[in-house]
């Protein structure tokens, strides 16, 4: 409404419009001290609403609100490079028996030769530092692995080899050689709060890239009587081959490693762990030892 007024107030001028009508034949004269009263409202009045409203038209942005406080694409595009596909290569589990190495066997029990080939399984991991080319992920990832692959978002594949190995911890750190590599920072877990804004960032079922989000659920949660280890617990959807993973804060660090899942048929139910960084912190510094 302001606006329609001021320019009627511009249309018809402002002096012509505010004074009031004369009889047929007369002449009235004008307060000059009425007059320029009302030209400094105008004037001020009129820039107020300039200041206000941009020229063009549109919204007028309101200062310190984001424009789109409902999406996280900013922080995605941010961290995910960093994030990386893991292709391993293990034995084949029916090489541990011993009646099956056999062919004679085999072949009575009808089981093919093809059994005994590699098995290719998938996870995740994350570059936490992009000049020595350290990934770390689970162990149960890596474990008896013959050979490791790590894959970009950008589309290349690098040979991994190992660095150093933690079972107790679930924990492995790789090493791949490239360049132009991102990477992840460490946030600080312990500064961590029940209700935080997370997202998990990884391979599950190894469809590719896939990011979920959730809250910290708990902190300092053990998975069992008796174990020692302390996680990260999360309702962001963590499933099978998100393992390796990285849980990041609405900072853009990396605060844990996605690790486990509790569910009763092996799919996300809202219950997800994650090991902290500052556990990664501690084992990466014994590794540069």
């Amino acid at each position: 409404m302001k606006v329609a007024l001021w320019n009627a107030y511009s249309r018809c001028g402002f002096v012509q419009c505010m004074q009031p009508p004369t009889r047929s034949g007369t002449r009235s004269r004008p307060s000059y001290v009425l007059i320029a009263l009302l030209m400094f409202v105008a004037a001020v009045g009129g820039g107020l609403v300039a200041r206000f409203i941009p020229i063009g038209g549109g919204e007028v942005p309101v200062q310190g609100v984001a424009t789109d406080p409902l999406t996280v694409s900013p922080l995605v595009r941010e961290t995910s490079p960093a994030v990386v596909n893991i292709a391993v290569q293990q034995p084949s589990p029916a090489l541990q028996n011993p009646l099956l190495r056999d062919p004679f066997f085999r072949q009575y029990m009808g089981v093919p030769d093809s059994a005994l080939q590699p098995v290719i399984s998938a996870g995740s991991g994350v570059i936490v530092d992009a000049e020595r080319g350290l990934v770390v992920t689970n162990f149960h990832v890596v474990r008896n692995a013959s050979a490791v692959e790590v894959g970009l978002k950008d589309g290349r594949q690098i040979a991994a080899e190992p660095v150093a190995f933690a079972p107790e911890l679930d924990l492995a750190v790789l090493r791949i050689r490239g360049s132009n590599l991102p990477a992840l920072p460490l946030g600080d877990s312990s500064k961590l709060a029940v209700g935080d804004y997370v997202l998990a960032i990884g391979n599950p079922f190894g469809l590719g890239q896939t990011v979920t989000a959730g809250i910290v659920s708990a902190t300092d949660r053990g998975l069992s009587e008796g174990d020692p280890r302390r996680f990260i617990q999360t309702d962001a959807p963590i499933n099978p081959g998100n393992s390796g993973g990285a849980l990041i804060n609405t900072r853009g660090q990396m605060i844990g490693i996605n690790s486990a899942l509790i569910s009763p048929s092996q799919g996300n139910v809202g219950i997800g762990f994650a090991i902290p960084s500052n556990v990664v912190r501690t084992m990466l510094k014994q590794a540069s030892r």
